[in-house]
């Protein structure tokens, strides 16, 4: 192509540039990679999908095998904020004033004072969540959704930013109890953590053998304070949506409702989490705007959760992620 007009003078080639300021987040995102990277080996859709989920101010529920480092990668990922953070290890015995605190009467003021449970904090992170009963889930709905707890008529607002992690076995049924689909629904995120590749495997097995005594976490610096994950979660509120990607959303879910393979199919709650995640991980990628490769990139970890296979197709071994993905297929992509 001649770029070189009747006077001879050079023009310029085409540029975009963002309307709204995206360099500061970039920036510290790529340093909270760079800070991953140093332990994790691999994993790059869980933290892309980790990251957005931060941006997008949303919870994550992390489903793998033991052993494929869904506990230490949210740890990592807390290290490198300078954030309070906290984790429970769900047991059948958990109650859940263990989680959200408790009244405890003072002798000094004759009063009951509110001691407050480990859930007060930025981000934190809950271990095998199946294993307690729904009484004690039950306890998580109010604070996911609405960011704080009401105890005794009293409302208890979290400092933000807040986040819960949470970690299940899909393999290990004993002793477990399935998550109702109200709560669910709560998590923006449903990470599925696959094996490593061989290459992945020898690189962790090499790299623990150059580790030696020192401790993993010790590798990690914090970048980020929570004014400036507050600052970027605004950033990515103002990120730009045409109306026809809204209506491909749209398309999405309702083809969920109708589709013959699934018994339950996705709330208006899942149009609103794709909406934001899908931001979240524009704004990651350096865009102040969402294409419809970033909805699709965030459908199947916001959607794959939130619907039920028939009985029928589930004993042939039909997965939701399979039924998204053959959705995303069928409706055409907005130009």
């Amino acid at each position: 192509m001649d770029l070189l007009g009747d006077n001879n003078e050079e023009k310029t080639p085409l540029s975009f540039t963002n309307r709204i300021d995206l360099s500061e987040l970039q920036e510290g995102i790529q340093k909270i990679k760079q800070e991953l990277s140093k332990v994790i080996v691999g994993q790059k859709g869980m933290i892309d999908m980790l990251i957005t989920a931060l941006l997008a101010e949303g919870h994550v529920l992390i489903e793998g095998v033991p052993g494929v480092a869904k506990t230490i990668t949210a740890k990592l990922l807390a290290k490198t904020l300078t954030v309070d953070f906290g984790r429970i290890q769900f047991t059948p015995d958990l109650m859940p004033s263990d989680i959200l605190g408790t009244s405890i009467f003072d002798m000094k003021k004759s009063e009951f004072e509110f001691k407050k449970g480990p859930v007060f904090t930025n981000m934190l992170l809950i271990d095998e969540i199946n294993r307690a009963p729904a009484k004690t889930q039950a306890a998580l709905f109010e604070v996911m959704e609405e960011r704080q707890i009401t105890m005794d008529g009293a409302k208890y607002s979290l400092e933000p930013p807040f986040m819960v992690l949470a970690t299940q076995n899909p393999i290990e049924q004993e002793g477990t109890y399935r998550l109702p689909e109200a709560q669910l629904d709560r998590f923006l995120f449903k990470i599925n953590v696959e094996y490593p590749t061989i290459e992945e495997e020898v690189e962790i097995i090499a790299r623990e053998h150059e580790l030696k005594d020192g401790k993993k976490i010790d590798q990690i610096s914090a970048f980020l304070s929570k004014e400036q994950i507050k600052k970027y979660q605004n950033l990515v509120n103002d990120i730009i949506v045409e109306p026809h990607l809204l209506k491909y959303i749209a398309e999405i879910i309702v083809n969920t409702r109708n589709n013959q393979f699934l018994y339950i199919g996705a709330s208006p709650r899942a149009s609103i989490a794709i909406l934001k995640a899908s931001k979240a991980y524009a704004a990651m990628n350096g865009r102040d705007f969402v294409t419809p490769e970033d909805i699709k990139q965030v459908a199947i970890p916001v959607l794959q959760h939130r619907i039920i296979v028939t009985p029928e197709r589930e004993m042939e071994g039909v997965t939701s992620k399979q039924i998204i993905t053959q959705i995303i297929q069928t409706i055409e992509i907005p130009r």
